[in-house]
């Protein structure tokens, strides 16, 4: 927890709950261990959408696509959402949570590498969500700034790892270090990027929220 304790449970309780079928889906989620947004990160990045109005959306990690679904609600029926997962017994989760709440439309979920599949990407998009493995991050980012339209905002999710990230390297872990040392990577080259304004905020377990300069 990097954020007092009391705090976060205060704000959560102020939260007003999302609709029916999204509430279901969370609670699968938390039942069966699937990671998802947590409670304050979801109104956050709702807020965003709602302020800059994206019309296509890449989400770089699916899992069983509660906050593809979130964001769905957050934006108008014309935004497009391209979500991407390689973790084959969650991609017919996520593609019958999607027909649940009746936007298997609106949203396309690509299965295979991240990686691989930001590569093969050709049009651009003005708001990119990364929630995929954490390891990854500093390799996927040539990728989504490639793919930002100028002014097009990045949310990085998840990046002080419970408040790991300032310690040592030797006061982690040992099967942890690797994500550790790229995830400090990931964020200096974010700060350091000059096609990028990034600030990072201690929410959650951490976001970096990215704009691409124009």
């Amino acid at each position: 927890m990097i954020v007092d304790e009391r705090i976060v449970t205060f704000i959560n309780s102020l939260e007003t709950e999302n609709c029916k079928v999204l509430e279901e889906i969370e609670a699968e989620a938390l039942r069966t261990d699937v990671p998802i947004i947590r409670k304050e990160m979801q109104s956050f990045l709702s807020v965003l959408l709602k302020m800059r109005k994206p019309m296509r959306i890449l989400e770089v990690g699916t899992a069983v696509g509660f906050s593809a679904l979130l964001m769905s609600e957050s934006v108008s029926g014309e935004c497009t959402i391209t979500t991407i997962e390689k973790y084959e017994k969650r991609i017919p989760i996520a593609r019958e949570n999607f027909k649940r709440m009746g936007r298997e439309h609106q949203i396309t979920l690509l299965e295979g590498d991240a990686l691989e599949v930001m590569k093969g990407l050709e049009e651009p998009f003005d708001f990119i969500f990364m929630d995929a493995a954490k390891a990854q991050y500093i390799y996927y980012m040539p990728e989504a700034i490639r793919l930002l339209t100028p002014g097009g905002v990045l949310v990085s999710d998840n990046v002080l790892q419970d408040g790991d990230i300032i310690e040592s390297r030797f006061a982690v872990e040992r099967r942890n270090r690797t994500i550790h040392s790229r995830m400090r990577e990931y964020l200096y080259a974010l700060k350091h990027e000059e096609t990028l304004t990034t600030s990072i905020i201690p929410l959650g377990d951490g976001v970096a929220l990215s704009i691409k300069n124009e």
